[in-house]
């Protein structure tokens, strides 16, 4: 730039000044120690005061610009899209409420019958009274009947209050149901319950050692279900003499379970018993009338017109014979009877269905029953201790307890002298051949053999052949 132009630019810039001084004369008056100009006519600028002013204005710009700014960010932004959301009903399983108050179980106590005891000692030992009894039999109703007859080892279950009396009865109304009786409402109540019965079969085989009883024992069956397997066969074999060592038995039978819990013995649905060779068989078969009998498998029954022996006994303590010494008169005579010693009091049967003919005393026989069972058969009891309740005149069922054993008369222990008498001539009861029972019916006879024989005897006989089988394969002790 030439001098000449670098004057007129600086008289520019004077007269400007001089210009702006004018106008604003008093701002310069007033603020005329704020300039830099160095020289010394102006007063100094003090600096101390002036930074104060500075940091404060720059700090309030800051804070402004920290507000402000953000406001004007967040009021420029658009607005959010509100977000879109679908609702969806979910099927939600149902819930019981819960209930907060726990049940009341009650205390029932048990009680278990024992020989010779009443229902009125069982009430008497729980605390209570006849009065108690009776209000138990009123409310009972058709479940009464089981409060008059009960037996050893039936359970009743009794509810007692705090102060000992009676709220509720539980017992067995029979096998499949029990009643339960409450007195705690305002009026007694009675309500049957039924019990879960089941029937789960059950196989034995068992060979005679020494009892019968030992070897149904050592084949897994009770003394109960002993008891009748003897009771089927009872007709045709003597199981006290007529038993031998390797006679042998298989017996198909049933198990009764309640409430899942072993209750007692079933019933035999078919068994085979070998005795002294000789094979004897019983099959149980619904007949016609409904009711259930066993049959051989002839199609026969298995109950015989006559008992061959009335009584349970120990031993046989004379037999029938031609010519004896008596025991007590000591002279040789004929002893036309059996006599089975028994204990005193034993019961005593009647041999077959019929009519009671003679009842009383009878010399030599003491207490003495005589049984027409038809035209031609007739037998005879003698030395009962005492009669039951029959009557002459009155008909009696096989079976039926006529009298118990004694030894009136002419005895010298406690026994019973039996007599099997044909057209009025006694014969030897052991020997005598009795009248065969009539077969089923036709048609009951073919669906006997069908629907039973045919299965049972088929599994009868696999029984037989594993059970051989088992044998042949044991072994065996050798000594050498």
């Amino acid at each position: 730039m030439t001098e000449e132009k670098r004057g007129t630019l600086h008289a520019r810039k004077q007269a400007i000044s001089r210009k702006a001084q004018r106008r604003h004369s008093h701002f310069y008056e007033r603020f005329a120690h704020w300039s830099f100009n160095r020289s010394a006519e102006v007063e100094p600028i003090h600096w101390h005061r002036e930074r104060w002013v500075l940091a404060g204005t720059a700090l309030l710009i800051t804070l402004l610009s920290g507000f402000i700014m953000p406001a004007w960010a967040s009021a420029m932004r658009p607005a959010p899209a509100p977000e879109a959301h679908a609702l969806l009903s979910l099927a939600l399983p149902k819930v019981e409420p819960v209930s907060t108050v726990a049940p009341t179980v009650d205390d029932w106590q048990v009680v278990r019958v024992q020989p010779g005891q009443t229902l009125s000692d069982i009430f008497t030992g729980r605390g209570l009274g006849m009065t108690d009894l009776q209000k138990v039999i009123d409310a009972a109703g058709s479940a009464k009947a089981a409060l008059h007859n009960i037996r050893p080892g039936e359970e009743f279950d009794f509810l007692l209050s705090s102060d000992g009396s009676l709220k509720g009865l539980r017992f067995d109304q029979d096998q499949a149901s029990r009643a339960t009786v409450r007195l705690d409402g305002t009026q007694p109540t009675v309500s049957i319950q039924q019990r879960d019965m089941d029937l789960r079969e059950q196989v034995a085989h068992g060979v005679i050692r020494s009892s019968l009883y030992a070897a149904g024992d050592q084949a897994g069956m009770d003394a109960a279900m002993v008891g009748k397997l003897a009771d089927l066969f009872k007709y045709d074999i003597d199981f006290v003499q007529d038993l031998r060592v390797g006679d042998s038995f298989t017996v198909i039978y049933d198990d009764l379970y309640r409430d899942g819990v072993r209750y007692g013995e079933g019933n035999i649905v078919a068994a085979e018993f070998i005795n002294q060779g000789e094979r004897y068989t019983a099959y149980r078969f619904k007949k016609a009338d409904g009711d259930y009998g066993w049959f051989s498998e002839d199609g026969r029954p298995i109950q015989k017109s006559f008992l061959r022996i009335p009584v349970d006994f120990t031993r046989i303590s004379s037999t029938f014979s031609a010519a004896r010494m008596h025991p007590i008169l000591g002279l040789m005579r004929a002893h036309k009877g059996v006599d089975y010693a028994a204990p005193t009091g034993t019961p005593i049967h009647a041999a077959g269905d019929g009519v009671i003919k003679f009842k009383g005393w009878m010399n030599g026989y003491g207490n003495f029953v005589i049984i027409q069972h038809n035209s031609t058969i007739s037998t005879a009891y003698g030395h009962m201790s005492r009669f039951a309740t029959e009557k002459v005149g009155q008909h009696v069922s096989q079976g039926q307890v006529i009298g118990f054993v004694g030894m009136t008369g002419l005895a010298t222990g406690p026994h019973l002298h039996y007599e099997f008498r044909v057209n009025g001539v006694q014969r030897n009861p052991q020997t005598v051949t009795l009248p065969k029972p009539e077969l089923l019916p036709a048609a009951q006879l073919a669906r006997f053999k069908a629907q039973v024989v045919q299965p049972q005897l088929a599994r009868l006989t696999e029984l037989d052949a594993q059970i051989k089988l088992a044998h042949a394969n044991a072994p065996t002790n050798n000594d050498n």
